[in-house]
């Protein structure tokens, strides 16, 4: 009996350990695939109500935009989840290429439909963004002996202190490129939306060179006889929310949020900016709007104003 004990601590002994792996370098690329994704398509946004401005196609489209986003949030989950997160980031930066290159010949039957999909896309690549953010922090903290709290905060950190600058660069790009002419008119659009998706697409590259998550960290995949249930549980995950009082807290958090940011994207640079500079302007003004939307992000009125509404 003692040497079959012995041989057991033995074998435990000389297991094999496996090696740490580290996660950061993925952290990085999708941190930066993010900014470069978003850099342009803010820039973009913020121009929407300025540039396209025949019928209000702009505006329009960005209320079709967000009432997309929406809808589409309800489902975005099982998608991820059938997708895989890696795949499910790379769908969703397919919405805003489209979207930028519908701005090079901006019509209703271009924005509307490129609209509707960013709209998809978009609920897609934030979920699949979350998940993979946290998944990779686990596996990280799992394989590096680390604590899994303190490498999620430390990974949600960088990604946000990264995509915070992204209303900067693009806003500063905007500036450069577009200059104002007699008459009202805008030289240099064109090229900008140009620029903009040939960085979109730069961000879509970076994307493919993420590490797929483990699988023990993957959610099954959705079957088909699993889906009535799925949906179901989907239903009741959307509803339980509104029993928490931490969430309904947050509501009018989340509406304030949410108006204004349409008044600045839409109202502010069309009715206050561009009068004063002009449309070459608005790029000036948002950078500056997206330097201070960075510095009080990271500043103590931020987490004031979330401990008040979660407790």
């Amino acid at each position: 009996m003692d040497s079959v004990d012995e041989e057991a601590r033995l074998l435990v002994n000389n297991a094999p350990i496996s090696a740490p792996v580290n996660y950061t370098r993925d952290v990085h690329v999708l941190s930066f695939a993010f900014l470069l994704i978003f850099l342009a398509y803010g820039a973009a946004q913020n121009l929407e109500s300025t540039v396209n401005t025949e019928e209000d196609l702009g505006t329009t489209s960005l209320g079709i935009l967000y009432l997309s986003f929406t809808f589409f949030s309800l489902v975005a989950a099982l998608v991820v989840r059938a997708l895989g997160t890696k795949n499910a980031l790379i769908l969703g930066t397919t919405g805003y290429w489209l979207f930028i290159a519908a701005n090079l010949k901006p019509t209703w039957f271009t924005m509307v439909p490129s609209s509707v999909y960013l709209g998809f896309a978009a609920s897609i690549i934030w979920v699949a963004q979350g998940t993979y953010l946290t998944s990779t922090a686990r596996n990280h903290a799992r394989k590096n002996g680390l604590h899994e709290g303190t490498v999620i905060g430390n990974f949600n950190g960088e990604f946000w202190a990264v995509f915070a600058s992204h209303q900067v660069i693009g806003n500063i790009i905007s500036l450069v490129v577009l200059k104002d002419e007699a008459g009202g008119s805008t030289n240099g659009t064109t090229v900008l939306f140009i620029i903009f998706l040939c960085v979109v697409t730069l961000g879509i590259v970076l994307m493919w060179f993420l590490r797929k998550e483990d699988s023990k960290e993957e959610e099954p995949s959705l079957s088909s006889s699993s889906l009535r249930s799925s949906i179901f549980s989907l239903s009741k995950s959307v509803v339980a929310p509104l029993a928490d009082i931490r969430m309904i807290l947050t509501i009018p958090l989340i509406s304030y949020s949410g108006l204004q940011a349409a008044f600045v994207w839409a109202k502010f640079t069309k009715e206050v900016v561009t009068p004063s500079l002009g449309v070459s302007g608005v790029g000036g003004a948002m950078a500056v709007y997206g330097a201070a939307d960075a510095v009080y992000l990271v500043g103590p009125s931020f987490k004031l104003l979330f401990l008040f509404g979660f407790y």
